[in-house]
């Protein structure tokens, strides 16, 4: 099951929105990488974020890793998908890695 970890709305450079949990509740940007030089380096930034693709319909999606000390000594791992009947809008869903 997932969970939505904040709601983002598209914007000419990517996306901007919010990204809300428990004791934390900050704005967030992703955005382009405009200076990405090697295939290995993300499509998108945040913390960190590239484009995956879904084995079982081979669409594309976005895939983020959050860190950071609020958030505890783990990363977050997330998607993000649209939301159904809001166009432009999006959310962060949670991807938990054992």
């Amino acid at each position: 099951m997932a969970n939505a970890l904040g709601y983002v709305s598209e914007t000419k450079t990517g996306f901007s929105g919010s990204l809300a949990m428990m004791n934390l509740n900050a704005p967030i940007r992703i955005e382009k990488n405009a200076d990405k030089k090697a295939p290995a380096e993300p499509d998108y930034r945040i913390f960190a974020g590239w484009i995956a693709q879904a084995k079982s319909s081979g669409r594309e999606y976005i895939s983020l890793t959050l860190a950071d000390p609020q958030i505890g000594p783990r990363k977050i791992y997330a998607n993000l998908a649209p939301v159904k009947g809001q166009k432009g809008r999006y959310v962060l869903l949670w991807n938990p890695k054992e």
